[in-house]
């Protein structure tokens, strides 16, 4: 049976690079983004990418899309959700509505996303959740707070999760990129404040900011995190904890082993 997939941000990067490996796989994926895209098929076989319009801030509209999804092709195997946004400026810069858009759309749209496809998953008796979470979701990175905060949320969350919902048996899977090269970079928003002349951290945030762009832009290609995520839709048994690149494995296990003082150090070094 060809698997069903609802993948959300599909519309470029890591989203679109992901749609298109698991359509050349054979998959079904209702590519949902808020500015859409075009539609196509597989290369070869039968996958194809059904690009749908979709906030996902909306709880309405993502229950209308699993609604419909389940019309058209009768099941829903997978759910990635790979929908998100970024902020950068420091704590004391961010005023609390910036800080409400970075975790609306990354944490809560998420949330929304898997909760309206669980009561699918569980009458099936199967599903898999996959969401993207990052390696600053283990390594705290300054002037970005907050993303970090929800990368970091997300991970804690999905474990919560996979005890709950593993009796129905549901799967689930975060997978943590490091820095990959897409146009995350150049839509990254910066609090009003953080930009200000007047702000005492605007040198340090600038330069921070600026050595976090060089890394993305010099980072993994999105089709490597692709290939990663698709391993687990198709594997049998999905891995809890997915890091690709066998780099940011060890910076991550390193990370978990030294004693904080010393991994706040090395990273305010390097930002």
């Amino acid at each position: 049976m060809q698997k069903v997939v609802l993948l959300t941000g599909a519309s470029s990067g890591i989203g679109l690079a992901t749609a298109i490996q698991l359509i050349n796989d054979g998959a079904c994926v209702y590519g949902a983004s808020r500015r859409g895209g075009v539609s196509k098929n597989a290369e070869r076989g039968e996958g194809k990418l059904i690009q749908v319009e979709l906030d996902i801030n909306d709880e309405v509209a993502i229950r209308s899309l699993v609604s419909r999804i389940l019309l058209e092709q009768n099941h829903l195997d997978v759910v990635i959700c790979n929908a998100g946004n970024g902020i950068a400026g420091s704590v004391e810069d961010s005023a609390i509505e910036e800080i409400r858009y970075q975790f609306e759309t990354s944490f809560l749209g998420t949330v929304k996303t898997i909760q309206a496809c669980l009561p699918t998953f569980r009458e099936q008796g199967h599903g898999k959740i996959i969401t993207l979470s990052s390696v600053a979701g283990v390594i705290p990175i300054p002037y970005q707070a907050f993303y970090s905060s929800v990368k970091s949320a997300l991970l804690v969350f999905m474990q919560s999760l996979s005890m709950e919902v593993k009796p129905f048996g549901i799967q689930c899977c975060t997978v943590l990129p490091g820095d990959t090269k897409t146009e995350f970079t150049a839509v990254r928003k910066y609090t009003t404040q953080s930009s200000s002349a007047q702000s005492p951290y605007l040198e340090r945030m600038k330069k921070g900011v600026r050595k976090m762009e060089i890394d993305e832009q010099n980072g993994m290609k999105p089709e490597v995190i692709a290939k990663s995520i698709a391993t687990q839709v198709n594997s049998k048994c999905m891995k809890a904890i997915v890091i690709p690149g066998l780099d940011y494995k060890f910076f991550c296990f390193l990370f978990k082993v030294l004693p904080v003082k010393t991994k706040l150090w090395i990273i305010s070094k390097i930002y």
